[in-house]
């Protein structure tokens, strides 16, 4: 697997140029035509990507949504951050939703102990509530009136937050862990993953239990060839990637 050396902003920037190209109904690898072009030498062809999310034939006027996973470690939403400022450069209307504000209630989280990985795997998310509210209105015909969050884990109660209508043409961004096993419907998708070391070494000493869910995860669900692409950061002052890959080169 061949990783490049680049900067959060500098993807951000590559990921954004993606989006407009897909809207656009140009369904080409951007970061390759970006490289063609850099380097003199772009002759318009196609690379053949495949439906890895991108290039959903999204009806015109409609919402793209993009995901971004990975462990807490990670730090998704500083990606997320980076994409919905360049794009808001762009023009567009960016929601950020995290999932970590999709939580279920302590007494379903716990419900088999505090350190539960298979509770964790299979439990802790309100991926229902994700689909209901975030991903449903988002879908060709639905109203854009999208929950950011739904459930504090501080509180352990409704957030109560207010619908955020997000405009036709508008960009979803979500982030946060375990997001590539069900199936989201993610136009395009990002995985920022760590070796088990960097993410031992970055993972909080309270959240610790969690790293053999991700090992399973990683295990099991693959994120890394599910993803249009792949991103290490096990320094995060020094992320590389993938670029956005065609289908089956994972």
């Amino acid at each position: 697997m061949q990783l490049e050396a680049i900067t959060w902003q500098r993807m951000a920037e590559r990921l954004a140029g993606h989006l407009d190209d897909n809207d656009n109904g140009n369904d080409t690898d951007t970061d390759n035509d970006n490289d063609r072009k850099e380097n003199g030498s772009d002759n318009g062809s196609d690379d053949g990507r495949g439906d890895h999310g991108s290039g959903t034939g999204r009806p015109a006027g409609g919402w793209l949504r993009v995901g971004i996973d990975g462990a807490p470690a990670a730090r998704t939403g500083v990606l997320a951050a980076e994409l919905a400022d360049v794009l808001r450069l762009r023009g567009r209307s960016v929601l950020i939703v995290a999932a970590e504000g999709f939580l279920r209630p302590a007494s379903l989280r716990f419900e088999f102990g505090r350190e539960d990985v298979d509770s964790y795997l299979d439990g802790w998310y309100d991926t229902a509530a994700l689909w209901r509210e975030v991903f449903g209105p988002t879908d060709a015909g639905g109203t854009g009136r999208v929950l950011p969050d739904l459930w504090d884990p501080a509180t352990d109660r409704a957030t109560r937050s207010p619908y955020v209508e997000l405009p036709p043409g508008g960009v979803l961004i979500v982030h946060g862990p375990l997001l590539l096993g069900h199936w989201f419907p993610f136009d395009l998708s990002v995985h920022i993953g760590l070796s088990p070391g960097a993410l031992a070494r970055h993972t909080e000493e309270s959240a610790r239990w969690t790293l053999p869910a991700f090992a399973r995860y990683e295990a099991e669900t693959g994120p890394a060839d599910r993803a249009d692409a792949l991103v290490r950061a096990d320094d995060p002052r020094h992320p590389a990637w993938t670029g956005l890959r065609a289908k089956g080169t994972g």
